[in-house]
């Protein structure tokens, strides 16, 4: 064989195996662990795998998704950090609450929606460089805490004594609080602030939002009572009491009100980091995000039982209303 063949073989060669190593690499298929303290079926899981087909992925022929539940109970997730040292696991999506139970995980990386602050929890050094495995999108923001009690004042301009129902196990929840209280005070809103503890103390916290005499009811978002957010939506109608909520999954439980992000189009957008992810990024320069684009919804339907009238420039001014 003639040198210039030789070479135009070589050639050749070092141009093929790597376009051909690339495509063997792409054709696997990647594991994805889903892991969540929510019921079956799942409200996010879908926006996640819409996210995932936006970005070309087949579910089965490029991406495996294996779903781990354990509804309400983060603690029961643990056995899961043991599969992810048995098995080849490319990546894990942690849901709410079940995040704290991932924390132990560090070879994996971990995509996270929370609704705290995820560098009090200590999953990443800051939102703008996580640092670890780990980052995500958080719900947190201080900004919506009083638009809350604004828009529960516009829509009860006679309201004058609010029940906080809060969560004090959840990362953020002071400077939530906080934010609350001043809204409150400019407005001359009497707070009655009732911590509880994990879904645990639920009940009684509610019993003692029962026994306050609000003239409405605040809920922060968060794990528990997203959890139990039917119980708390149909005590608020048992009670007679408006409720407010962060996210509008509470609205389709059967709360009045909702103003937050939609967690859905978070999902959605996780699939971004995953797709980034698997291009080769690593996760701990890929920054925490928080939704820009915020939604409120009406259940005209729980508005009729209670015998309130929401206002004509609330429900032009709502995203959606629950008929």
């Amino acid at each position: 064989m003639r040198r210039r063949d030789v070479l135009t073989l070589i050639g050749s060669t070092a141009f093929t195996w790597p376009l051909a190593a690339r495509a063997q690499q792409t054709a696997r298929i990647r594991r994805v662990f889903w892991v969540s303290t929510e019921s079956q079926p799942d409200p996010f899981v879908d926006g996640f795998r819409e996210g995932l087909r936006e970005r070309g992925y087949v579910e089965g022929k490029d991406v495996l998704l294996e779903l781990r539940y354990s509804p309400g109970n983060p603690d029961a997730l643990r056995p899961v950090l043991a599969e992810l040292t048995r098995g080849k696991v490319d990546l894990v999506v942690s849901s709410g609450p079940a995040t704290r139970a991932m924390r132990a995980v560090t070879e994996v990386p971990v995509l996270f929606a929370i609704s705290g602050d995820p560098v009090q929890l200590g999953l990443v050094e800051s939102l703008a460089r996580p640092g670890g495995n780990f980052t995500g999108s958080t719900f947190l923001s201080l900004d919506l805490a009083a638009k809350r009690v604004d828009l529960l004042k516009d829509i009860f301009p006679k309201l004058r004594k609010l029940a906080v129902l809060s969560n004090t196990d959840h990362p953020g929840e002071p400077a939530e609080w906080h934010a609350t209280q001043q809204a409150a005070q400019k407005l001359s809103i009497n707070l009655i602030y009732v911590p509880f503890v994990g879904a645990g103390e639920l009940d009684k916290a509610l019993a003692t939002v029962s026994s306050a005499r609000a003239d409405a009811m605040l809920v922060f978002p968060e794990g528990a009572t997203m959890v139990h957010r039917v119980k708390v939506a149909q005590f608020a109608i048992d009670q007679k009491l408006p409720s407010m909520f962060g996210w509008s999954e509470y609205c389709d439980a059967g709360g009045l009100l909702s103003y937050g992000a939609n967690q859905r189009a978070t999902y959605l957008r996780l699939a971004t980091y995953v797709d980034r992810i698997f291009r080769g990024e690593s996760p701990a320069n890929l920054p925490v995000e928080q939704p820009t684009k915020f939604e409120l919804v009406v259940n005209v339907r729980t508005a009729k039982a209670l015998d309130i009238e929401i206002p004509t420039s609330i429900l032009l001014g709502a995203s959606r209303t629950i008929e």
